[in-house]
């Protein structure tokens, strides 16, 4: 029998902890389950007890969303503490240009001058078009679920989608502003932070570049899978009763009503299941007869992924610096297209040890790189470690003196890794970002036509990234709430109208 005040929440990620938060907060009975040791999803560390760094994400985007979220959901926002990055980040091209990144915009207009003298008036035109189409986004797509295809498709919605130039790629967005090809890179290979290809991925994710410099790039204090271990404790001070080591079998539903879920041969009733995980994986929870898994999504591209703790400090480095190749087209086509591993790479270098010396000992340091290649099945990783080597050096040779004999300890992280740990096809960040996986087209936070079960996370509308992941979670709880109501007694009953 179901429990009218019970929602459970399956999968412990940055989604489904912001989801259980909201729960408890309604007044639910919360219970989460999470299938490994610890809360947290993409938000892990990786180390040996010398050295720490995060295992996923690391450029903290969008920090007032983040903040008014945790707050909305009782969490203080002093208990996240962030810390802005000055400068954001450079880029070094093959050419040997370095392009810094900065958010004042009158430094931001005197690099660009100095390093491509005439294109300051397309910034300038790229920052004042994009203000504009950031607020009219978020408002008429970010914050708002699609339940009903009707819901999306209105004229106000095509009016601003044509607005906002989604029938472009990114970098067919970015041409619009800039002539130097450097610089048409510069602004649209973000779309790499959630997944996707700046020549596939709509324009309606120009957003994420202009947003590095409105909002800020910002580090969480001890790293950002700190949040995690921070929203794990407020749960248990809310009195969520958090379940790790025990995965969920299925969804048990009947008649279009959600029942429950049975995990370790248990079935536990409850009004409300939340599915925190990616898609189409989550289908796995159903029967044939009621699964969605029969869409074919196109996953993320997947990471080559270094880590190493080293006994010196690179004082001269930022925090977040892009070393990029000059085959950068070509190499988004070999990941993308071609889906082998690009000969040619650009490599992420993420330095956080020069603000944060919680992680490592005195001395050291600890780095992150990072090599965009393609997910799915089909590649041989046997030769990992090689390759590993080779970006090694490579960022050695582009200005990490002396890292190979620094190395103290390193760890290599493949798609296969990802694969074996629940993300669909070894992706990184869920369903890629493609202009038929997005908007209405993406599932929603009601994804089954089956009343009182819900979705989050990275694969799910509004999209990937950790700051939007919460606003997914927010979505949810609206559309609980709503729910709510319609099920108080003498009210009508709401269901749901848009599976995946």
């Amino acid at each position: 029998m179901r429990d009218r005040n019970r929602t459970i929440i399956v999968g412990g990620g940055i989604g489904g902890m912001t989801a259980a938060l909201y729960a408890a907060g309604r007044g639910h009975e919360v219970s989460l389950y999470e299938r490994g040791p610890v809360l947290g999803g993409r938000l892990a560390y990786e180390g040996n007890g010398t050295y720490k760094i995060d295992q996923g994400p690391t450029i903290v985007l969008l920090p007032d969303m983040i903040r008014g979220i945790l707050e909305e959901a009782g969490v203080p926002a002093g208990r996240v503490p962030l810390i802005p990055c000055d400068p954001l980040y450079r880029i070094h091209f093959a050419d040997g240009t370095v392009f810094t990144k900065w958010r004042e915009e009158a430094r931001q207009i005197e690099e660009i001058e100095r390093l491509f003298p005439g294109e300051a008036d397309g910034y300038r035109a790229y920052m004042k078009e994009m203000k504009v189409r950031f607020e009219r986004g978020r408002a008429a797509f970010l914050e708002k679920s699609f339940l009903r295809k009707r819901d999306f498709f209105t004229v106000k919605n095509t009016t601003e989608l044509l607005r906002m130039r989604a029938y472009l790629s990114v970098s067919r967005d970015a041409a619009r502003f800039f002539r130097d090809p450097r610089l048409r890179q510069a602004y649209s290979f973000q779309t790499l932070y959630i997944g996707g290809n700046p020549a596939d991925t709509p324009a309606l994710y120009s957003l994420v570049p202009y947003s590095e410099h409105a909002h800020g790039i910002w580090y969480v204090q001890g790293g950002y899978a700190g949040l995690a271990k921070t929203l794990h404790e407020e749960l248990l001070a809310k009195n969520v009763r958090v379940h790790t080591g025990r995965a969920v079998e299925r969804v048990l539903h009947a008649e279009g009503v959600c029942r429950g879920i049975s995990a370790g041969g248990e079935e536990i009733g409850a009004e409300r299941v939340v599915l925190n995980g990616d898609f189409p994986g989550v289908s796995g929870l159903f029967d044939e007869k009621h699964s969605a898994g029969k869409r074919k999504f196109t996953p993320s591209s997947g990471c080559l992924l270094v880590y190493l703790g080293v006994d010196t400090i690179y004082a001269d480095k930022d925090v977040h610096q892009f070393y990029f190749s000059d085959h950068f087209d070509g190499m988004m086509k070999d990941v993308f297209h071609g889906r082998v591993v690009p000969e040619k790479r650009c490599i992420y270098v993420f330095n956080p040890s020069l603000i944060d010396g919680s992680l490592a000992p005195g001395g050291h340091s600890v780095l992150y790189m990072l090599v965009p290649v393609p997910s799915g099945e089909h590649l041989d990783w046997s030769g990992a470690e090689a390759l590993a080597d080779s970006v090694i050096d490579e960022v050695e040779k582009r200005g990490f003196v002396g890292l190979r004999k620094s190395v103290r300890w390193r760890k290599v992280r493949t798609p296969h890794d990802s694969l074996a740990g629940g993300l669909y096809a070894g992706g990184s960040f869920g369903i890629a970002p493609t202009l038929l996986q997005s908007g209405v087209f993406r599932p929603q936070v009601k994804p089954y036509p089956i009343r009182g079960l819900y979705a989050v996370g990275a694969s799910v509308h509004p999209g990937g990234g950790i700051p939007i992941v919460m606003q997914g979670a927010k979505l949810l709880d609206e559309a609980m709430g709503r729910d709510d109501l319609a099920l108080a007694p003498g009210a009508g009953v709401c269901l749901n109208e848009s599976p995946v």
